[in-house]
């Protein structure tokens, strides 16, 4: 198993005990993305992952049911395929070329836009709905590390907020979170 593949599935992991966990009005707890409710987080990764990985490498996930029915299986389906393309070594290493983002290896496109989106899209459904908000630490440490050159572009995408002070000495998500302009 790759290492991507290894990555992807221990993030994944975490956003779907997230998922499985959420039952009924719960899915329409407010989150921590201005506007969005807890099920419109799973919303945004089961619309434009799909459609991110159809424009830069033609690849066609399966489709599942809807959100709105049945968010689990709508994640589930999107995630699985995910890890499919990860798992096979010929999709891995597939090219992908990106109008907005440019050309990496699919799998390298995946743990550069995908992954870290899962990764904090688990913290803000946790804290909607006020599951355990641990995020795999490893994970936390690698997107922190190489965040800060790339702060003028998040701003610019205007897809996250200012950054939020935090304790000099807060633990590293802490600081991700904050630095992502989410209160922790």
């Amino acid at each position: 198993m790759s290492e991507s593949a290894e990555r992807y599935r221990r993030v994944a992991s975490g956003f779907t005990r997230r998922v499985c966990a959420i039952h009924g009005d719960a899915w329409f707890l407010p989150a921590p993305c201005a506007g969005w409710v807890a099920l419109d987080i799973v919303r945004h990764l089961v619309d434009w992952v799909p459609s991110f990985l159809a424009d830069g490498a033609g690849v066609t996930l399966a489709v599942g049911p809807s959100v709105d029915t049945d968010p689990v299986a709508a994640w589930l389906t999107v995630s699985d395929g995910i890890q499919s393309l990860l798992d096979d070594p010929d999709q891995a290493a597939r090219s992908f070329d990106h109008a907005h983002v440019g050309r990496h290896r699919l799998d390298d496109a995946v743990m550069t836009f995908i992954l870290p989106d899962v990764l904090i899209h688990t913290w803000d459904l946790a804290r909607a709905t006020g599951l355990d908000e641990a995020l795999e630490v490893a994970e936390v440490v690698r997107m922190f590390d190489g965040i800060h050159e790339v702060d003028a572009i998040l701003r610019e995408s205007g897809q996250y907020g200012p950054k939020i002070e935090v304790a000099a000495d807060a633990d590293v998500q802490t600081q991700l979170i904050a630095f992502l302009g989410r209160r922790p």
